[in-house]
């Protein structure tokens, strides 16, 4: 079943990279280094961009950070990395963007929670200083609702309207609402203040997967703003990818949403990049994008007791993410491409005719070979201790010949 057309959203640019319209859904991640630490910050920002994210957001809370931001943009840019750099403001943006106008001109977009600026207040100078810089360095903003930091004022004062109702909503509810209108409120507020809708975009998150599904469907319904997907505070390992994955496909199935985040809580000295990969997946899986290969692979039977299939699918997913840098570069469309490596005699042949490029592995008690497919046709049968290898290699041969030679880019070197 195809997924329901793309909501109608404005398009923002964020330094280059355009979000909402009719552009491609955007991956996002985050930084969990000290901002002021700033080798630290550019490894790994280098090392998010490398995996895929499009854009990667940043803390920016202290004097020490705001000064590292241009020292990380300038080391990124002498390195080639071009991803737009986000600025995650929260209470003293108003501060640190005015003292520091070198960390405002090096960001790409500034992110603003209205629950922690004094936004809906008897005024709302915070709030109104952080849009003029917006405008006055011509940068977007996101403005962002976390349920955890909600607009108290806002929030009482529908609880107390909700409460004079004759059958009143429960709590939640209302919380939820409370959330839709506190980014719809901030936005129109931002507008008032003279930044241009096309410089605008919302996100209302909350960490429970009905929940931002609601406050979503109703958000997208009550505006025209490129939106931001994501669970706050996800979790941690399975649950984190699995509450995240079930939360936004949804939406993007009805087509809500315009760029995403995986925001999974990483073990300790973990992978940051993995919630790259679950929201590039999570994009792949719908077919709304592609960023890689995918490789199919059997669960494993009574019939596959050996662990060799396993170990060769494992390989073979790490070598296509570890190639996809280069092959992105240079193989235009090679993301399409389709491995399998099946494990018995039952899907294996079947399966991997289906893939662009296969390799059926025999399963127990079966004839030790193991037939390669190319393009639905028997291409090969390898035999003995090198069949990773050489599989290794017929996949390499079979990029170079099928998916075309880009010409690499011409990069202007700034005055």
């Amino acid at each position: 079943m195809a997924a329901h057309p793309r909501r109608t959203s404005v398009a923002v640019n964020v330094g280059g990279i355009k979000v909402g319209g009719n552009n491609p859904i955007v991956v996002q991640s985050m930084t969990n280094t000290d901002t002021a630490d700033v080798p630290g910050t550019v490894n790994q920002v280098m090392a998010l961009a490398q995996a895929g994210s499009e854009l990667v957001r940043v803390t920016v809370n202290t004097d020490e950070a705001a000064r590292a931001v241009p020292k990380i943009a300038e080391t990124l840019y002498k390195f080639g990395v071009r991803v737009p750099i986000v600025g995650d403001f929260h209470y003293n943006g108003h501060l640190l963007l005015q003292k520091y106008p070198d960390c405002a001109r090096a960001l790409a977009k500034y992110r603003i929670n209205p629950g922690n600026v004094n936004i809906g207040k008897k005024h709302d100078d915070n709030f109104r200083t952080m849009i003029e810089a917006a405008i006055q360095y011509d940068r977007p903003v996101r403005i962002g609702v976390n349920w955890g930091s909600l607009d108290g004022r806002l929030l009482t004062k529908m609880m107390d309207e909700n409460n004079l109702l004759p059958e009143p909503l429960g709590a939640n509810e209302v919380t939820m609402n409370a959330i839709v209108v506190s980014a719809l409120e901030s936005a129109l507020a931002a507008e008032r203040y003279g930044l241009s809708r096309d410089k605008i975009i919302l996100s209302a998150k909350v960490s429970g997967v009905q929940n931002l599904i609601a406050v979503y469907r109703s958000l997208a319904s009550k505006c025209c703003h490129a939106l931001h997907l994501g669970l706050t505070e996800a979790g941690l390992g399975s649950k984190g990818i699995v509450a995240t994955t079930a939360a936004l496909s949804v939406l993007l199935q009805e087509g809500i949403g315009d760029t995403i985040r995986a925001s999974l809580t990483p073990l300790p000295n973990g992978d940051r990049t993995e919630e790259v990969f679950v929201s590039q997946q999570i994009l792949q899986s719908l077919e709304l994008r592609s960023f890689s290969p995918q490789v199919a692979a059997c669960p494993g039977c009574g019939r596959t007791t050996s662990t060799f299939f396993q170990d060769m699918a494992d390989q073979i997913q790490n070598y296509l993410r570890q190639q996809m840098p280069v092959w992105r570069e240079k193989h235009s469309g090679v993301e399409e491409m389709k491995v399998a490596v099946m494990g018995c005699v039952v899907n294996g042949p079947g399966e991997s005719k289906h893939a662009n490029i296969g390799i059926s592995l025999p399963g127990t008690f079966e004839e030790p070979v193991a037939p390669v497919y190319v393009d639905g046709k028997l291409a090969k049968t390898l035999r003995g201790d090198a069949i990773v290898e050489e599989f290794i290699g017929m996949l390499n041969a079979y990029v170079a010949r099928t998916y075309a030679v880009t010409e690499p880019e011409l990069v202007s070197t700034p005055h």
